[in-house]
Order: C-alpha cells, then sequence, then structure tokens
C-alpha cells in the first residue's frame, strides 16, 4: 500500500465525519416517534470507526454503524400505536446528546477542511520556490 499524503488523510477524516454527521441527523429526525413494539421502535445510530495504518500515517476508517440505546415504555391504552397490554415505545435518542455530537463533529470536519487548505497552500508555496 502507498503511503498516504496530508490529502488522503484529511479526506478520509471527512468522510467519516460526514458518515457520523448524516447518523445524527438522521437520530434527531427520529428522536420522539413512537412505534407500537419494543422491537420496531428506532434505536439511535453510532458510527464505529477503526484506526488505519499506512506506514508512518494513520487514518479512519468506518467499519460499521450500530444501532444503541433501549426504547422508553410508556402506558398509553388510548395512543393509536398501543399494543395489546396498552404500551407504546419512544424512540431511544437523546437529542442534546445528538446536538453536542453535532456541534463536536462539525468542528472537526471544520479543522480538516483547514488541514486540507493548509497543505494545498503549502504545496503551492512550495512550487512556487521551482521557479
Amino acid at each position: 500500500m502507498m503511503p498516504l499524503s496530508t490529502f488522503d488523510i484529511a479526506g478520509r477524516a471527512m468522510a467519516a465525519q460526514l458518515v457520523r454527521l448524516n447518523t445524527i441527523a438522521s437520530n434527531l429526525a427520529n428522536a420522539g416517534t413512537v412505534s407500537g413494539s419494543e422491537a420496531t421502535a428506532f434505536r439511535a445510530l453510532k458510527p464505529m470507526f477503526t484506526t488505519a495504518y499506512s506506514g508512518q500515517a494513520a487514518t479512519v476508517d468506518v467499519t460499521a454503524i450500530e444501532r444503541t440505546g433501549n426504547p422508553e415504555r410508556t402506558n398509553d391504552p388510548s395512543h393509536p400505536l398501543a399494543d395489546a397490554d396498552g404500551n407504546i415505545w419512544t424512540a431511544a435518542v437523546d437529542p442534546n446528546q445528538e446536538l453536542v455530537e453535532m456541534v463536536e463533529t462539525a468542528r472537526q470536519y471544520a479543522n480538516n477542511v483547514e488541514v486540507l487548505g493548509t497543505a494545498k497552500a503549502l504545496a503551492l508555496d512550495t512550487l512556487r520556490l521551482g521557479r
């Protein structure tokens, strides 16, 4: 495997953060949704990352997206989705935690955009030196 450049590393990190941001968006969109059974209730999506090494450089890979959390059971026999026992299940999503994750993800994505900008500027300055 060829060594990874700064552009490769930052690009892969940005791709991983984009996956993370998409799962957060899905979680926020499904927060508060109700289901008629525990099995069909929405559970928060969380991407799983692993470190990928190439020579002296390391970057990140998304290896899986897992569903986490346990839906909250509420007894509400009047709800149209209630089961035979009168229970409904609310999505296992904490909107506050998801918003914190979203801010952190956006910052990490922005940091990688800055890395790409700096690497590009340095490469262009190096080319100008050769003139």
